[in-house]
């Protein structure tokens, strides 16, 4: 049976042989290649420094810290994300304060951000109810930060939500972990807040394997977060000394050497990924019951990162699923709610209902095989076997329901 990965990264011998290079050194940690990789995206982006680190899950940690977050304090974000969002916030014993999102786009709402933000700001009860349910009756701390998520590449509605921050004197994280190289009203994701983050895991625009890179234009924030990913070394401190409380979140030379390697072809990259989305909006533009993915107007560049459909009733997306996998076609749902999530319903007592938006995306939402490498051909199977998989899954309810 003909089949297509679900994702794959884009190497060629460029890559290998920037690999072999590092290599050829005794510099395997702490090397020039993690320094060239950080000028390199933060030129890219347009940010003054970049702080490479072992993954996008602790640039965002550490972004959280830079915010001083500390304990119960809150942070405004989506449940509509991957759950490391919303976990780097509890790292630091922080609260997150989830609000709905845009049916459109799945990015997080300005709207109820402001509404969010004002009830808090207030206090009282009308502040507890946008608490998690498990919390309602706890002590809380300050609002400190808003964190949207540019989901699937497509940068959140970002003027009011950096205006709405500014007016309350909160920072703005971007977590631009599957947005790099997209644009919002001709800004570049990664600038448009106080501090961003990307990640390279295979699946992403760029990969190294495992790694991210915080961006920003704050040099004291800068030094912070590079003293932070190392142990809490100061540039000034003796070997083995340490001035505060530190992680291991370095990237290793071989990582940043392919992350270079990479940079240096971002621009056919991005262009690949586009050409295979595509192919995709035009072979599905016709099938009633699937809903292609909606670029917003203030989205100048989008940055492919997966391709999600939307699965129209009376199709159910899960049939529709498993009748791709009887086919040989992978597919994932994206994303299950944060809020869902079996640790976050038994800590903060989040049930159905709470964010109806994020559920109804997280339940009709299904990503297709996808990345630089999917030939034409590899779109036209996937896209008939989802015309297949879409009648049968009708096909197989209407006989449930007749039984």
């Amino acid at each position: 049976m003909d089949t297509v990965p679900m994702s794959s990264p884009d190497l060629t011998d460029t890559e290998r042989d920037a690999i072999l290079n590092v290599l050829h050194t005794p510099v395997l940690s702490i090397g020039p290649y993690v320094q060239q990789f950080e000028q390199r995206l933060a030129a890219f982006v347009g940010a003054r420094y970049g702080i490479a680190v072992n993954s996008g899950t602790s640039g965002l940690h550490l972004s959280i810290i830079a915010a001083s977050v500390t304990e119960y304090d809150l942070v405004v974000t989506s449940p509509f994300s991957f759950i490391a969002s919303a976990n780097c916030i509890l790292y630091e014993r922080g609260i997150p304060i989830f609000v709905d999102v845009d049916p459109l786009t799945g990015n997080i709402d300005p709207e109820q951000v402001r509404a969010a933000i004002g009830d808090l700001a207030r206090g009282g009860m009308t502040a507890r109810r946008w608490l998690p349910p498990a919390l309602r009756n706890s002590r809380y701390g300050r609002l400190k930060a808003i964190l949207p998520v540019h989901a699937f590449g497509q940068p959140a509605d970002m003027a009011p939500i950096v205006a709405i921050a500014r007016q309350r004197n909160l920072m703005v994280i971007e977590d631009a972990c599957e947005a790099l190289g997209s644009e919002y009203r001709n800004r570049p994701a990664g600038t448009l807040g106080d501090i961003a983050v990307f990640a390279f895991y295979p699946n992403k625009q760029i990969t190294t394997g495992e790694g991210g890179m915080i961006v920003t234009n704050n040099e004291e924030w800068t030094a912070l977060l590079r003293s932070l990913r190392n142990q809490g070394r100061d540039v000034f401190d003796a070997w083995l000394n340490h001035t505060r409380l530190g992680f291991n979140y370095r990237l290793d030379e071989l990582s940043a050497a392919l992350g270079c390697a990479q940079m240096q072809r971002i621009h056919e990259l991005l262009a690949k990924r586009a050409q295979v989305a595509a192919w995709y909006n035009e072979r599905l533009a016709d099938v009633e019951l699937i809903e292609r993915p909606i670029i917003s107007a203030t989205t100048t560049r989008m940055s492919w990162f997966v391709y999600v459909v939307r699965i129209k009733p009376p199709a159910n997306r899960d049939a529709v699923m498993r009748q791709l996998a009887a086919a040989g076609i992978p597919s994932r749902p994206y994303f299950t709610p944060i809020h869902l999530q079996p640790f976050y319903r038994k800590r903060f007592g989040f049930r159905r209902g709470d964010f109806p938006v994020t559920e109804r995306l997280g339940d009709t939402s299904l990503a297709l095989p996808f990345s630089g490498v999917v030939t034409e051909a590899q779109v036209d199977m996937v896209s008939e076997r989802l015309r297949q998989s879409l009648e049968r899954a009708i096909t197989c309810e209407k006989m449930a329901d007749a039984l």
